[in-house]
Order: structure tokens, then sequence, then C-alpha cells
């Protein structure tokens, strides 16, 4: 290939990795909207205080250490135990990634790299946010995101993507249903179990009574938001765009993962449809929510159609998910948990179910050792934070709203005193 040409394949590769970056961070503006609008009034400056503060966070925690644990290089491949490398903050040649093509020639730089990839940490940082809503202090809630951007994350991130040990042994998640999506659901699920469910949430008598949303057009608003950003959650993790079939593989992803978030919302909303007897806008956003993150872990391999049945069966799996979730008395404000771990666990199994070079085994030695690991070191980290300086707010700022508690002010202050 001549110069001109290499040059040219390079600034398109690195191009669209930005703009798939971009469209990721858009990400961010959909969770915060959704989960806006799924709690209540007197609690929506507080979730949209975590929100943009963790992306901050995950960014600053991304570029200190995080990118070096996840990244170390080809000398720790396969291993289990990352690298601490604390070199990317100081700069240095960063004109041309490490990576190479197949071809030997590099197609993108770094510095797009580092983009694309800190933008995940901070999806997976915001399914957190939206489980422990209503009834977590603010402070306790950003400390926890320290550690989960900078270290717990980064290191299950290495064991696949940084070429670890779940690399080496054949692990396929092509886009994260479970580096991403599960990572953050197990990471919820340790401080929802440690902080209790919210108040009035589930009766002594076994009742679970219903804590409506606040903002169902906001909520709606985000989940198309999310749907957006997915083209690039998928598409990005093509890498390349610079050739014929690399091209056309990125178009197949893009339409893969459309026709599963249609899937997954037509199967939710019929789900519910049948088994509440009325068709539930909530059910129907997180099924197309569903139906992304099933299809997020093998997005290039299916056919269309299969691509849509994966994604119908994560809209089935998150009702009952959730229905059982509030059975189990798992307090979850946004239904993060159902979506991104439950359907994440169902994305990775799907894998083999398309892509001939992936295993079951293999899928669910990945899925196990995401969810050990997270958790694990979650709730460690959780109930750390727990003894330092407690998880949960007072009864009484739970009852007046975390917006005045936490935040000293109220998203909607002509009308919250009446939404409460």
């Amino acid at each position: 290939m001549e110069q001109p040409t290499v040059q040219l394949a390079y600034a398109l590769d690195t191009f669209y990795f930005l703009i798939s970056g971009a469209l990721v961070m858009w990400m961010a503006a959909g969770f915060a909207m959704l989960e806006a609008g799924l709690v209540r009034a007197k609690n929506t400056a507080e979730i949209l205080t975590k929100n943009v503060a963790l992306f901050s966070i995950a960014c600053i925690m991304y570029m200190l250490m995080g990118y070096g644990i996840m990244y170390p290089g080809d000398d720790f491949a396969g291993g289990w135990l990352p690298h601490f490398d604390f070199s990317f903050m100081f700069g240095g040649d960063h004109e041309v990634a490490e990576v190479l093509a197949s071809d030997g020639e590099t197609y993108y730089s770094l510095m797009a790299d580092f983009f694309f990839q800190v933008v995940f940490v901070a999806t997976a940082m915001s399914i957190v946010s939206g489980a422990v809503a209503e009834r977590m202090k603010l402070w306790a809630f950003l400390a926890f995101a320290v550690i989960m951007t900078g270290f717990i994350y980064p290191v299950q991130g290495y064991w696949k993507w940084g070429g670890g040990w779940l690399d080496a042994i054949g692990f396929n998640d092509f886009a994260g249903s479970g580096l991403v999506h599960l990572c953050g659901a197990s990471a919820a699920l340790a401080g929802v179990l440690l902080l209790g469910a919210r108040k009035g949430k589930y009766g002594k008598d076994g009742s679970i009574n219903a804590i409506p949303g606040s903002n169902l057009p906001l909520a709606t608003l985000g989940t198309f938001i999310l749907w957006l950003g997915w083209f690039g959650f998928n598409g990005g993790s093509e890498l390349k765009i610079s050739d014929i079939g690399e091209a056309n593989a990125v178009a197949a992803v893009f339409v893969n993962t459309n026709m599963a978030a249609a899937g997954g919302l037509v199967l939710a909303l019929i789900t519910a449809r049948i088994m509440f007897g009325k068709a539930d806008l909530t059910m129907a956003l997180n099924g197309a929510l569903a139906g992304l993150v099933a299809i997020t872990a093998e997005p290039l391999t299916p056919i269309p159609i299969a691509a849509t049945l994966i994604g119908g069966v994560g809209g089935v799996i998150v009702v009952y998910a959730i229905v059982t979730m509030d059975k189990l008395r798992v307090d979850d404000p946004v239904g993060a948990i159902s979506v991104h771990g439950v359907v994440g666990m169902w994305g990775l199994i799907a894998v083999p179910l398309t892509n001939s070079e992936a295993s079951f085994v293999a899928q669910f030695i990945g899925l196990f050792s995401i969810l050990a690991w997270v958790f694990a070191s979650s709730l460690l980290v959780w109930f750390l934070i727990k003894l330092a300086m407690g998880l949960r707010v007072s009864e009484e700022e739970e009852y007046e709203g975390v917006d005045i508690g936490e935040c000293g002010l109220e998203a909607y202050p002509e009308f919250v005193k009446a939404g409460k």
C-alpha cells in the first residue's frame, strides 16, 4: 500500500474511532435522562449530579491508572494480574497506535483508542447509579466510582480486551455484554444488597409497592439517546472501517444492533401485556435496552433475523427478571441489574449460537469470572465505604428527597412538594 493511501486509511480509521467514542459519550446523557425520568421528582437533581460527576471521575481515573492496567502490552499476554503503568498521563509519543493491523500497518491513533475506551468505563459506572438511586449518599457513591473506574473495571477488562487469560481461552465479548454491562450490574447488585430497599417499597406482609418515576417522556428520550449511542458502542468496536471488508462489517453491526433493540422492545411489550394486561411503557423501554445489551457480545456474526430474535429473547428475559428481583426484595428503581446483568449473561451465552469460533465453555467461564470478580471486589469496597462514611442517607432525608439533603436544591422547585 502506497504511503498516501496508508495515511488516508489511518486518518479515516482514527476519525471513525473518535466519532464512535463521541456517540458512546452521548450515552452518558441517555443514562442521565433515563434515570432522571424513572426516579421521583424529589431525587432528580441528585441523580443528575451523580451522572455528570461519575463521567468526570471515570475520565480522570482511567487516565491516571485504568488505561495502563487494562492495556499493559504484549509482555503480559495471557495473565491474571495486570501491570500498573502510569505513563499515559505524562504524554509521550502517542501519535501512532501500538495496535497493528493484520498487514503490519498501524490504523488509528493511540489517543483515539484511549478516548474510545474511557467512555466505556463511564458507561459501566452509569449502570450503578440508577440501581442505588433515591437512598444512597452522593459522596459514598462517588468514592466507589473512583475505585470502580480506576481498578475494578480495568482488571477484568484486561482479562479479555487487554490480552489476558480470558482472551487466551477463547472467551468472546465483542463490545461488552459482560465486560461493561454485566460488570456494571454486578457492582450495582453488591451495592444494593448492602444498601437495602427504599422506604415503603416492600411491605411487612410481603406486598410490593410500585414507586412510579416522575417523568416518563424524559425516560423515553433517554432510551432513544442510548439507542443512538449504541451504534458507536458496537460499531466502533469493529475498530476499523477503511477497507471494503471492514466497512461491510460495520454496516452489519449497525443493522444487527438496531434490529436487536427493536426485537427487544416489541417482545417486552407483548410479554408485559400478557403478564399485566396492559402495555407497560417502562417495560418497553427496558426491553429495547435489553435487546441492545444482548446483541453487544456478538453483533457481527448473526444474520438480521437472528439478531432480532437474540434481542427479542432479551426483551422477554428482562420483564421476568425485573418481576423476580422485586419478589426477591432487591430494590432497583430503574431495572439496571435486570437489563445489564441478567440480559448481559444471556448475551454472552448466545454468542456461540451464531459464532462458530466461540464455545459455551469459554463463555460460561468468562461470565462467572466477571461476575465473581466484580461482585466480590465491589462488595468489599462498598462495605469499607459503609464503615468509613455510611452508604445511606437518613430516613428524614430520604423522605424529604436527596435533592435537598445531598445537593441543597430541587430539580423541579415549583412542583416537587406536591409530588412527594
